[in-house]
């Protein structure tokens, strides 16, 4: 991680974006708490989301798309349902094709982080798979959130 949260728990205010995640029934594991592997669900939701409503991205049809390349997860507090979760996104790095997003999750108004994660994603042509440059509506969405 880097910025804020490198020296401890992130705050909401360390995020450029707040969107709500609805956690699910499903999502609890045997232990009563959500399953480590639904986070990165919640994350990726949360980048999407972000990136269809803006306009930056078309997963079924656009010509360009976003591979995961890297993740990672701090794991902080216990999310469970059912639990009101805000995701927290923001931006760690742009580069000529790729994205680091940075995301944080936050239980029922809580100020500090569950949970904090990164997905870094390489965007290529939907045909070739090849790395292209981020086309510049997605590049003006991306460094909206830049921290």
């Amino acid at each position: 991680m880097t910025g804020p949260q490198a020296k401890g728990r992130g705050v909401r205010t360390d995020y450029r974006h707040l969107a709500p995640i609805t956690t699910r029934w499903m999502d609890n594991d045997v232990y009563g708490h959500v399953n480590n592997a639904t986070y990165y669900s919640y994350f990726d939701t949360a980048v999407n989301t972000h990136l269809i409503r803006q306009g930056a991205l078309g997963p079924a049809h656009g010509p360009v798309i976003g591979l995961v390349v890297e993740s990672g997860c701090r794991y902080a507090a216990p999310i469970s349902f059912p639990d009101a979760v805000t995701a927290g996104l923001r931006v760690g790095r742009v580069g000529s094709s790729s994205v680091r997003y940075e995301i944080g999750l936050f239980r029922n108004g809580e100020s500090q982080a569950a949970a904090e994660g990164f997905f870094i994603h390489v965007y290529v042509d939907r045909e070739t798979r090849r790395p292209v440059p981020l086309p510049p509506e997605l590049r003006r969405v991306v460094e909206g959130l830049l921290q």
